[in-house]
């Protein structure tokens, strides 16, 4: 993640969680999140979130879908067709 929307992000988890007056761990009950994840982004150490990440953290913000750059998911690579062809005979 760029050092840019790394800060931004980082700004924002802090401020809401302290909005709310929570601490990480509520926070990661809230989300259904580790600790760890929110700790690693609180402080800007996080790489690209997963999507499902991104996604939580854009609901909680109240973001746009899609503000959050995420990491590529392992599934995009593989052929879907491949996922759900079914060999019935």
């Amino acid at each position: 993640m760029s050092g840019e929307d790394s800060t931004r992000l980082t700004r924002a988890l802090i401020e809401f969680r302290e909005a709310e007056g929570i601490s990480e761990r509520e926070l990661a009950r809230r989300t259904w999140l580790s600790e760890a994840t929110i700790r690693t982004f609180e402080r800007g150490r996080g790489d690209l979130p997963t999507p499902t990440v991104a996604r939580t953290f854009e609901e909680l913000l109240g973001w746009a879908p899609g503000s959050i750059k995420t990491a590529p998911s392992e599934a995009m690579g593989r052929d879907a067709s491949a996922d759900s062809a079914v060999d019935l005979e």
